[in-house]
């Protein structure tokens, strides 16, 4: 596996060694000892969850505070997702900046992101399956949100033919200054 350095410590986009031919591929999509070494400590996932969405869908900017903050391995195994995280750790010199990849079937790439972030995403094929990795359980007492579309964040969402589909509560999340951070 090829492990790409954002700019924002801590996050990084895997690359798996894909092997493929006339008949289709094949690739290790997971491996425990490899990703510890990547990431530098173990990292212990609890759920997996798959959603599909269409085309303009956006979902986020998610997160879980403490005690249950979660760090999420991500991949798409259909279509094609802009992937955004960004960095709500008071701690942190990179507070409040974003780092963005693309995530297709066809790269097979994979975004980690730690505890600390929000992350969303913006559906840029006809649809996209979409498969989370989370080092805790969903817990929707410690949920939040920030707004995708915060002028001060910032994030250049590539533009579509029709405004992105959000949920009602996406919609109402509140902006970058309100938004719980991370200690």
């Amino acid at each position: 596996m090829n492990i790409i350095r954002t700019d924002i410590a801590d996050v990084l986009i895997i690359e798996p060694k894909v092997f493929g031919d006339a008949r289709g591929f094949f690739m290790e999509s997971w491996n425990q000892s490899r990703f510890d070494a990547a990431v530098g400590s173990p990292v212990r996932f609890v759920q997996d969850n798959h959603s599909r969405s269409a085309r303009g869908v956006l979902r986020g900017l998610h997160y879980q505070l403490p005690p249950h903050a979660q760090g999420k391995l991500v991949r798409v195994t259909r279509g094609v997702v802009f992937d955004v995280a960004v960095d709500l750790r008071r701690s942190s010199p990179t507070l409040g900046r974003w780092i963005c990849t693309e995530l297709s079937a066809d790269n097979h790439r994979e975004l980690w992101i730690p505890p600390g972030f929000a992350h969303g995403f913006m559906v840029l094929s006809d649809s996209a399956d979409f498969l989370y990795k989370t080092t805790d359980y969903h817990a929707p007492d410690c949920e939040a949100a920030v707004r995708w579309d915060d002028p001060e964040l910032a994030i250049a969402w590539p533009a579509l033919d029709t405004p992105p589909l959000l949920s009602a509560k996406d919609q109402q999340a509140p902006g970058w200054r309100e938004a719980r951070l991370f200690d």
